[in-house]
């Protein structure tokens, strides 16, 4: 009866020190404070086992020190720009979200780059595997998601092509996103042609994990860097827009930029500072002797990454300040949206000052519980003037905020808790009249494919569905 007892005590005692934890971590919003402090008082045992694996976005002290080191090794490299950013050109109430990036890029912002937006998903792997046929020095590859699809298969033959003529492959593709890919022949084949390969954030099984990091942590970044010129940012996975891992939802609707100028070199430094923490190899002293290329485009810019590493928040204030500096329009797509307290509040916001505010979501989300989290804000959303629309070509999986048409936010962040507090995320913040124009009349498409939420249909609603939605809502906060 005795060691009934203490054990009792003891999971008495880890279960308050749990609950002790979730209370005072630094910088977890109220919302997140109670709804753990819920699932643990409700869930003892389930909510500590919860609470361990995923209740913060753990990384081993190891891991953080590897990538202190490199983020240091990589800080003041002479090609990360000018020391002066080209804003004076810039409307002044978006000087503050270019200052915002900045910081989180550790870059000034770049003028003279020249962006093409790729007309589709199979047209950027066409023209893609053009550059890397083209390429003379470096191809820098990082997907989240990488399939053997006819898509996919074209990148990998190009890129073993590439190596087998003398061109330095550095591939990454993420370990959980990847894995069909990363153990097949064809990665396979990368190797033996001479690409350099990195399984991102892989970790080992059981009680081995707790050396590495929190397993749902994932590199969710789309980055691809050539000669240090050309680069690529947008939604996109290397594979068919058929994505036929979740077939039933396709076609997945991506967007793409491609382009050149000094904005390549942010984005290398992003996959540069990656690729140090985990192969440990350093490409500081390389890029010492990369000269920054002078663009001839007219396309302010600035790359930046977001992750678990980046100061709490970050990305989420990269999205609001773009969002409080806008003045006449703002329209927004994102396939999940669990957005936090600041960005929601900013989304209404937007709404309430009359800034026209629209919000395109996929009608068919392959996360029902992502979709039904987003269904249950609509009704505040709509109340404060917000226009929502659901998209129904296929799952819209475009993340595209434009402000005022004339500046734009593309890259591989949603706007839900993962992308915002948890993955490894680049994104490029963009100033050209142009541009947003294109970005523009791309978010128009999807808007002609979708259908306008109205008051009446959610008033119409059953009582059911809205109970379902609201309590799955109660857990966004730990999602």
């Amino acid at each position: 009866m005795s060691v009934h007892r203490g054990l009792l005590l003891l999971v008495f005692l880890l279960h308050v020190a749990v609950m002790v934890r979730a209370l005072l971590v630094e910088g977890r919003d109220p919302y997140a404070r109670l709804a753990w402090v819920l699932a643990l008082a409700l869930f003892p045992i389930g909510g500590v086992i919860g609470y361990a694996m995923f209740g913060e976005p753990w990384m081993s002290g190891r891991f953080r020190r590897q990538a202190n080191r490199a983020y240091r090794r990589l800080e003041n490299l002479p090609i990360a720009g000018p020391s002066e950013a080209p804003l004076r050109d810039l409307p002044d109430h978006f000087i503050g979200p270019f200052r915002t990036c900045e910081r989180l890029s550790q870059s000034a912002a770049t003028d003279g780059n020249v962006v093409a937006l790729m007309a589709d998903s199979d047209a950027a792997i066409t023209q893609l595997v053009a550059d890397i046929e083209a390429a003379h020095d470096t191809i820098h590859i990082s997907f989240y998601i990488w399939l053997d699809d006819t898509n996919g298969l074209k990148v990998i033959d190009a890129v073993c092509a590439a190596a087998r003529r003398g061109i330095t492959c550095r591939i990454v593709a993420d370990a959980i996103g990847s894995r069909a890919m990363i153990g097949s022949s064809h990665w396979a084949a990368m190797h033996r042609a001479g690409a350099k390969l990195c399984a991102s954030l892989s970790a080992p099984l059981g009680f081995g994990s707790i050396a590495a990091h929190r397993l749902d942590l994932r590199n969710h970044r789309k980055i691809v860097v050539i000669d240090n010129i050309i680069t690529y940012c947008g939604s996109q996975n290397c594979a068919d827009p058929a994505f036929l891992i979740k077939a039933r939802f396709a076609p997945w609707v991506d967007i793409m930029l491609r382009l050149t100028g000094p904005i390549a070199v942010q984005n290398q430094l992003i996959f540069a500072s990656a690729w140090a923490v985990e192969t440990g190899e350093d490409l500081a002293p390389w890029l010492r002797t990369v000269t920054c290329p002078q663009g001839d485009g007219d396309v302010l810019a600035v790359a930046f990454g977001t992750g678990p590493l980046s100061p709490r928040g970050a990305m989420s204030g990269a999205f609001v300040s773009l969002l409080y500096a806008a003045k006449r329009a703002v329209v927004i797509s994102t396939p999940y949206f669990v957005p936090d307290p600041p960005l929601f509040a900013a989304i209404i916001a937007c709404a309430r000052r009359g800034v026209e505010t629209s919000l395109i979501l996929p009608k068919s989300n392959d996360s029902r519980a992502i979709g039904a989290i987003s269904r249950a804000l609509y009704p505040q959303m709509i109340a404060a003037g917000v226009r929502i629309f659901e998209y129904s070509g296929g799952l819209l999986h475009a993340k595209t905020l434009v402000a005022d048409g004339e500046v734009s936010l593309i890259g591989s962040a949603n706007m839900d808790r993962r992308s915002l507090e948890l993955n490894f995320e680049n994104n490029i913040l963009l100033h050209s009249k142009a541009l947003a124009a294109q970005i523009g009349g791309r978010q128009a498409v999807y808007l002609a494919a979708s259908n306008e939420i109205t008051k009446d249909e959610i008033a119409a609603q059953s009582l059911v569905r809205e109970l379902v939605q609201n309590v799955v809502a109660m857990a966004s906060a730990i999602y």
